[in-house]
């Protein structure tokens, strides 16, 4: 006998105001969702990812990205930004470094740990010297959704 993995369905009713669930629609159509219930599924799990960044458990694991566009040319930085990824290599999983122009880098850090540690890594690299820009985007290991 196969035993069935999926997940039951449980259905309910909304009551949201008319230009409401229009501006919804219009959301659901510009972002190609099939129908409601995927959009809502996806705001959902939004917020728990939010949620699950924000708890700040000390043994929860979750993941991110730092993205940053900075000067190479700025005396010491490229140094001092790999001085801080070795500082928490056990959070930065991993790096990708691209050429923007003769003057600007963007770099991606892939990083994994708790919450706090995470953005503490995100704060050192945007308070440098010679940073443009700096962007830390946070997502989840999925295995808390699903």
């Amino acid at each position: 006998m196969k035993k069935d993995t999926k997940e039951s369905l449980c259905r309910f009713g909304v009551s949201i105001p008319k230009s409401l669930i229009d501006a919804f629609d219009n959301y659901i159509k510009v972002r190609a969702y099939k129908n409601r219930s995927e959009a809502i599924r996806d705001l959902i799990r939004e917020k728990l990812v939010e949620q699950e960044w924000e708890s700040d458990v000390h043994d929860r694991e979750v993941v991110g990205t730092i993205t940053y566009v900075f000067d190479h040319h700025k005396r010491e930085l490229v140094d001092s930004i790999i001085r801080i990824q070795h500082q928490f290599a056990d959070h930065v999983i991993a790096s990708q470094h691209v050429h923007l122009d003769h003057d600007n880098c963007l770099e991606v850090a892939i990083v994994k740990g708790n919450p706090s540690t995470l953005r503490g890594v995100a704060y050192k690299l945007k308070a440098l010297k010679g940073v443009k820009h700096c962007r830390f985007t946070m997502t989840t290991t999925g295995s808390f959704l699903k």
